[in-house]
């Protein structure tokens, strides 16, 4: 396998998106004995694009899903993916991050999981606390919070008042 490095992945996201990214950097760290050298990759993404961008790292090397970070600004909701291409491949692999940024008043974005199944998960964890809808995402079902928890009460929300009423008390 030929390994693309950090820059040219970049510059193959911007080829692909052209205008639809925001925002992109690359940070180089070291680890281990060796001082071996690691990358980071950062990009920002419109939200339409989002989804191609999935495709396109698919198109390298499958990525590998971590987690998606959810967090509310009190403006938009963004949305954090944190992927790697070639996992597991020692000082080949490459974090990329994702950011996308969503309506707060009605945040939606397609979900991956027919690119990336692993991020079922996560896709539902971020539309149980923040309440963003994953569009194509088949199974709703919290897995978090209670399956009778307020269906419009997201704890992650920045203007979401009296979570304590809704916790039970020991006694």
């Amino acid at each position: 396998m030929e390994y693309m490095n950090p820059e040219e992945l970049v510059s193959l996201l911007k080829k692909n998106l052209k205008e639809s990214i925001i925002d992109s950097r690359i940070e180089t760290n070291k680890a281990g004995i060796k001082q071996e050298k690691y990358h980071n990759v950062w990009v920002e993404v419109k939200k339409e694009k989002f989804k191609e961008a999935i495709e396109t790292l698919a198109s390298i090397h499958y990525p590998h899903i971590a987690i998606i970070a959810g967090n509310d600004t009190g403006e938009s909701i963004d949305l954090t993916y944190l992927l790697s291409i070639y996992y597991g491949e020692r000082f080949k692999e490459i974090s990329v991050n994702i950011k996308v940024s969503l309506d707060r008043k009605n945040p939606s974005i397609n979900s991956i999981i027919d690119l990336i199944p692993g991020a079922q998960t996560t896709e539902r964890e971020i539309k149980e606390m923040l309440g963003v809808d994953f569009v194509g995402l088949p199974d709703m079902h919290n897995i978090f919070l209670p399956y009778d928890f307020p269906k419009n009460v997201f704890p992650f929300r920045k203007d979401q008042k009296d979570l304590d009423k809704l916790v039970q008390k020991e006694s």
